[in-house]
Parts: structure tokens; sequence; C-alpha cells
């Protein structure tokens, strides 16, 4: 088969660049008008040919004729690499991939980019240029067109600026307002506000001021040191002052400059005569329709804040007046409830002797922070020492209120020298008497300062802990009953136990020991761990270490009181020879107790012989008097030493407040009464009545030898 023939090739064209004579007329002058110049890059020559308008662009005029740098006859030509020398670093990366990528693929490549002249001025410049073959097809030249974008170059870069700035002020917007409304007292925004760094109008100076009494006072300042103190303290709201206008009439007051200052407000002009600011802007505080301060900003040089500058200065002065709202109303509840507890709990634990104390509360971490907890220590009658703390149900100001109630009437019961079971009942009859709804948790105990003996009762509440001399700590159980309030009826079972020298008893409210995440059983071991430890530690420090170890401390959801009681050992002659017992009318049980008390002290006052005796005779004197009266007895016992005779001399004492006097008679052989006098005229050393204000006191003494 004869092969096919072939159309002929026609002759290409040679290649001109787009400003030779083949252009057409109209070309030229439409270039020169829009300033754009032309350029031929031959490829495999690597020579960059350009006009003079592509020349001035690039800004090589020294390349072109007047600059005299081309010989004559020769067109003035740059070598790619050159051109790319011209850009900037990050620009010619681009450029130089996409004019390999047009000579590739013999297509058409644009760029922008950017140029430093030689002047050192930052020029853009942008160029669109198309790929020519050869007849083989092959690249040869690149032509196009060159023009100066560096008035897109500066609105870029104003667009940019203006894109930044607005971003940077919703961000700033944003923390400003995450700032203010973590803030939680009045010191806390005021810190917050003169610490806050605005974008793009940075300020010299901040100031924060509040309306009290009338009158404008600085709360916090920035930017001002003590040579240039604010002028706009104290200003009365009724001045000719740019503060004082912007709260009277809720609008902002900007002022450029000191002179515009002195023009509008001439009056409030003296004050700031010399001082460093030149430019302010006055910004009402307005909470609720009620003005409550001005925060001002101001700088050192004059400055005419725009219309967007004056929109962020506005929402920030919005912002601020609501936080400070918010703040001012917590320091006030936060003072209120601070107050009130302070006036509800003990001023100050009296000291004992005998005896080391620390007690320790801590508000609820929500809400007013103020609840019902509470704590007492109440000098007995008998010279020993009464601990109480306590739980009224909820933690707001009704519960501080029943809780204030109930801690003055189980103090006064407690002082009268009622035993520990009386004075938990009758506390509990006392709150159902209220009738708040309210019940309450206790725990009363009278430790004796003689030796060391704990008589505890408990109303639904929390046991004791006690550490030992060997730093061991363990729960103290006591019987218990039900809360204060709930069985006005009911009676409390008491515990007895004992205290060596240097242990440390703690009592506390529940809110230390059990939280929404730790159960009552967790608690308690974790504070029986905390509490644990060396003897003779500092009571408040430890009382300190306690507390910080609270449950969920920083969540609390209840208050918490605790009560730490060291009991030293008999503090001095006349508190170890001494013991006082009030026994009541209606508890007779109360004289068993007292009879094995008094045993107890003989043996440890070094009269042991003596203690049979003087448990008779005392219990004969107390059933006396509660029999014949209708009232509570006083028991008294002292030990005398008497070193001229070297003997000893217990001395005991019931007193009561019936005006009848005891008449000594001679029962007979079936009489079931009627012989206590006899036996203590016939045991005792000597014995006797005397009166005692409206009451009398019935007394007998017996002697031992040293």
């Amino acid at each position: 088969m004869a092969p096919r023939p072939q159309p002929p090739r026609l002759p290409q064209p040679p290649h001109q660049p787009p400003y030779a004579n083949q252009s057409p007329d109209w070309l030229e002058p439409a270039m020169a008008a829009n300033g754009i110049g032309s350029w031929d890059w031959d490829i495999r020559a690597d020579r960059l040919v350009c006009d003079a308008r592509a020349l001035a662009i690039l800004g090589l005029e020294e390349l072109g004729p007047a600059g005299g740098g081309a010989d004559d006859g020769e067109e003035p030509a740059i070598t790619a690499e050159q051109f790319l020398a011209l850009l900037h670093p990050e620009d010619a990366v681009v450029v130089r991939r996409r004019v390999e990528r047009a000579v590739a693929s013999l297509g058409q490549c644009g760029a922008y980019y950017r140029t430093v002249f030689p002047s050192g001025e930052m020029h853009a410049v942008r160029f669109r240029g198309r790929v020519l073959a050869d007849e083989d097809g092959r690249p040869a030249h690149m032509v196009g067109f060159v023009w100066d974008a560096t008035v897109e170059l500066l609105k870029r870069r104003r667009a940019d600026r203006a894109a930044t700035v607005r971003e940077e002020r919703t961000l700033f917007i944003r923390e400003a307002a995450k700032a203010l409304s973590e803030a939680v007292t009045t010191a806390d925004v005021a810190r917050v506000f003169t610490e806050l760094p605005l974008p793009g109008i940075p300020p010299d100076g901040l100031i924060l001021a509040v309306l009290e009494n009338g009158r404008i006072q600085i709360l916090a300042a920035s930017g001002y040191d003590g040579d240039s103190r604010p002028p706009h303290d104290h200003v009365p709201l009724d001045a000719d002052h740019p503060a004082a206008l912007a709260l009277r009439t809720r609008t902002p007051v900007f002022l450029a400059s000191q002179r515009e200052y002195r023009q509008r407000f001439p009056g409030a002009w003296a004050p700031v005569v010399g001082h460093p600011k030149h430019a302010w802007a006055f910004l009402p505080l307005v909470a609720s329709g009620r003005p409550i301060g001005v925060c001002l900003v101001s700088f050192d040089e004059d400055h005419a804040l725009d219309h967007e500058e004056r929109t962020l200065l506005t929402t920030l002065g919005g912002m601020v007046a609501q936080s400070l709202a918010r703040a001012r109303l917590h320091d006030a509840e936060h003072e209120l409830a601070a107050g009130l507890q302070r006036v509800l709990l003990p001023r100050r634990v009296p000291p004992v002797p005998g005896f080391d104390s620390a007690v320790r509360y801590l508000p609820a971490g929500t809400g007013l922070q103020i609840g019902g907890d509470w704590y007492d220590v109440v000098p007995l009658p008998s010279g020993h020492v009464g601990v109480v703390i306590g739980d009224v149900q909820g933690h707001d100001v009704h519960a501080a209120g029943v809780m204030g109630q109930l801690r003055i009437a189980l103090r006064a019961y407690a002082a009268e020298g009622h035993p520990p079971a009386a004075v938990m009942s009758r506390a509990s009859r006392f709150l159902a008497d209220l009738d708040t709804g309210h019940f309450a948790t206790c725990l009363y105990a009278e430790v004796n300062v003689d030796y060391g003996v704990v008589y505890a009762v408990r109303a639904g509440h929390l046991d004791p802990l006690v550490r030992r001399s060997d730093g061991s700590a363990a729960v103290q159980h006591i019987a218990g009953g039900l809360p204060l309030g709930v069985d006005p009826e009911q009676g409390y079972p008491v515990t007895r136990f004992g205290l060596d020298p240097g242990e440390v008893l703690l009592l506390c409210t529940d809110g230390l020991v059990e939280s929404r995440r730790i159960d009552l059983d967790e608690g308690m071991e974790r504070l029986r761990r905390v509490f644990a430890g060396a003897p003779g530690a500092d009571l408040g420090a430890l009382a300190d270490r306690i507390a910080c170890a609270a449950a969920d401390s920083h969540e609390r959801d209840d208050d918490i009181a605790l009560l730490l009681l060291r009991w030293e050992g008999p503090a001095d002659t006349r508190a170890r020879h001494q013991l006082r017992r009030r026994i009541g009318q209606a508890d007779l049980a109360r004289i068993a107790e007292v009879r094995g008390e008094l045993r107890d002290a003989a043996r440890r006052w070094g009269v042991g012989d003596l203690s049979d005796t003087v448990e008779l005779l005392a219990s004969e004197l107390i059933t006396n008097a509660l029999v014949h009266t209708d009232r509570d007895a006083m028991l008294t016992a002292r030990l005398f030493h008497d070193p001229e005779n070297g003997h000893q001399r217990l001395r005991i004492e019931v007193e009561d407040e019936s005006d009848q006097w005891p008449k000594r008679r001679t029962p007979g052989e079936q009489a079931s009464s009627g012989r206590g006098l006899m036996l203590v005229e016939a045991m005792s050393d000597a014995w006797g009545v005397e009166p005692n204000g409206s009451g009398k006191r019935m007394w007998f003494e017996l002697v031992s030898e040293d």
C-alpha cells in the first residue's frame, strides 16, 4: 500500500514581541494610558527584554537607554535569575513554579508578587504571560504584560490590618467577657478592668470609679504613678465634669485633646492642667437602668477615636457595668452573711485551765456562705468544761437564725450545771417549741478538768474522734438518740470515756467528711488519717490541716464546724482538788453517777481510805436536798491540806434553794427514813448547815492523816 500523502506544512511566521511593528495602532496608546508594560523572555537564550514602561514598573530604569544600561543598538535585558532576585523571597518561589508549569505545558500564567526597588520601597506587580513555541513545537518565548499593583497591595494591607483588628477585637470582647464573668468581688472586677489590653487602641491609663453617696470615687487605676494621680476622684454627680455628664446622660463622653477638654469643661479643667494625659473616653456604667460608676480610658497623645473604636469601648463599658453590679451585690451579701455568722458564733473560745482548744468554721462554697453549723466551749459551774458541736438542717439565713437561738439555749442549760443528758433533752424540747420546721444534730460533752473523764451525749450527730498519746486516732463511739426537735420527750443516754494528758478530742460536722463524691465511711477514714500524728503539735496548725483536707473543698455544698480540745492534765492544785456537780430534781440516776465521781476523786486525791464514807454521806445529803425541796442541788467537794496538824480535810457541800432547814429526828426501828442526819453526825468529823442566799448549804468534813 502506497503511503498516504501528507498535507504540505505551512511556513510559521517568525516570532515577534508584542511591541513589534505588527501591533495594532491603538494598542500602544491603550497600554501607555493604563501604565502597562510589555516583555519578551527568550527561553533558550535566557534573555528577558522589557520596554521602558516595564523597566519602570520593575524598578530597572537604569537598564534603559536613558540610564545607559545597554550598548548602542542592543536592547536592555536581564536573565531569569536576575529577575527572580528582584522579588520577595516568598513570592519568587511561587513565580518560578508557575512559569515552569506554563513552559512545560506551552500554556499561560499570571502572578502577583512584591519587589523592592533600589530605593528600598516595597512595590507590588502583576504580570500575565503566554508561552510561544517554535516550528518544532518546543517552547521558545514567553511574552506578556506587566503593570504596577502597589495600590492593590496597600488596599490589601489595609484590609488585612482591618480584618486583623476586627479579629483581635472579637477575641478581646470574648476574653474580656469571660474574665469579667469569672470576677466574683468588686476587687476582682477592678483588677480585670485595669489589666485589659485594648486591641488597636492601647490606652495609657485606665480608671474604674463607682458612684457612692452622690460622688464618683475611684476604685482602681492603672497607668498613673505617684506624680500623676488621677484628677477625677470624688467628683460630685452634679458637677460640670465629663464623668458626671456621662453618668447623668448615660452617654459616653469622648475628648480627643486637652484643647477640647478645656473648651467643653472649663470648670473641670484646672485639675487636668499639667497632667500627662491628652485624650479621654468617659464610659458610663449603667446596670438595670441605674448608674453605678464610670470607666475612664485615657491616652498620652491626642487621639480622635473612630466609630469602631467608640463602639468597642461602649460595649466594654456595658460588660463592666453588669459585672460590677453583680460583684457589688455579691460583696453586700457576703458581708451580711459573714457579719451574721460572726454574731451567731462565739467571738472567742474562753480559756479553760488544763485545756487547749482550736475551732474553725468554713462556710459553704455556694449560696450565701452561711449555715446552721456551730461550735461552743462552755465553762461549767463545776469548774469543768462543756464542748458542743451542732448542725441545724440547711445552710441559709433561716438555718443560721435557728442555730443562733439553739446555741444560746444550749449554752444556758449547760452553764446552769445540768448534766449532759438533761442539757440535750432540754435543747430538744426548746427546738421543738420554736416550731421552725428545722431539726438539728448535736453532740455535747462535759469534760472533767480534774482527771479527764468525758460524759458525752449524741443527738443524731457524728461520733467524735480521739487522738491518743501515741499519735494514733480512732472513732469514739457514743450512744445516740434522735436529732434535736424530732421527739422532745426522748431521753439521751450518756457515754463515759477517759482522756489521758495530751490526748485530743475532735468534734466536727458532716460537711467535713461527706460530700457528693465521698460517702460518710470514706470521709471518716480520711479524717482519721489526717487527724493522726505526733502528739504535742500546735492545735491551730492541726485544725488548719484538717480544714484544708475537707472533702470536696473547692465545690463544698455544706458548711463545716470543727472543734479540737486537748486535755493537758490538772492545771493546778485547786483544780486538782475540787469537784462540782449539779443534780437535777428529776434526774435521780445522777446521784449514782456523782457517787462514782466522788469515789474516783478521793482515790486520785490520795484519800482513798475515805471513799466509802464520803460516798455514803454525800448520797444522804443529796437525797435529803432533792426529797425535801423542789429544786436542783449543787454538790461541791474540796480537799484541804493542813500542814500544821499533818492531815488532810475533805469537805463536802450540798446547796439547794429551799429556806426549810433540816430537822434531826430519832426514827423508830421500823421507820424507812430519818436516819440521814444521824449518819452524817455519827460518821463525819464535823458537819453543819449555813444560809446561802435564798437557800442553804449543808456540809460535812472528813479528816485523813497524811
